[in-house]
């Protein structure tokens, strides 16, 4: 694969990557604890990640368990939880916080996949958005004098080519995280 190709082949890779990540974050009915990765704790007035103040575990199959490493910093934890858009309530003992993921209903299922289908949408917008970047610097390639038409043509196709492979796995990726939703 030519330098030019390389670069964008990576940014796509980095779009796919994004929307795994988002993906991961969808709330499933299962207790994942990648739900906490975009909340943030007010730690003695420092933004911090749930997940570098305390041990996050799943005790059963809809049950996670945040222990802080520090006790005085439970109840900011659980500010944090009850202020987020997850939607659960967390339980507290006093040493640990307990979230309980209730079952999905047909409906929340529903939605759900209607917000895969967005993310996916949304990542192929974007390597679409990629690849319309890349064909601009082939043409401007092409007007400076940096390489001929043909070069230009075989660049497109192969630029077209790759796009091609990232929106079918964007599709394969988003008909699996549906499949899993609607199992559940």
């Amino acid at each position: 694969m030519s330098p030019e190709l390389k670069v964008y082949e990576e940014k796509m890779n980095k779009t796919i990557h994004v929307m795994t990540s988002e993906f991961a974050a969808i709330r499933a009915g299962r207790a994942n604890p990648a739900v906490l990765d975009k909340i943030t704790v007010d730690y003695y007035g420092v933004p911090t990640k749930i997940t570098q103040m305390a041990s996050v575990s799943v005790s059963e199959a809809r049950v996670l368990v945040i222990q802080p490493y520090d006790k005085s910093s439970l109840k900011s934890i659980e500010k944090a939880i009850q202020s987020s858009d997850i939607g659960i309530n967390p339980a507290n003992d006093g040493s640990v916080l307990r979230l309980t993921f209730p079952q999905l209903t047909e409906e929340r299922r529903k939605e759900i996949v209607k917000q895969v289908s967005r993310q996916a949408e949304e990542s192929k917008v974007a390597i679409r958005s990629i690849r319309r970047d890349a064909n601009d610097r082939f043409k401007a390639m092409k007007k400076s004098g940096e390489a001929t038409e043909d070069d230009v043509k075989s660049l497109e196709t192969q630029m077209q080519k790759l796009t091609d492979k990232f929106i079918d796995e964007i599709d394969k990726l988003a008909a699996a995280k549906e499949k899993e939703i609607l199992a559940i």
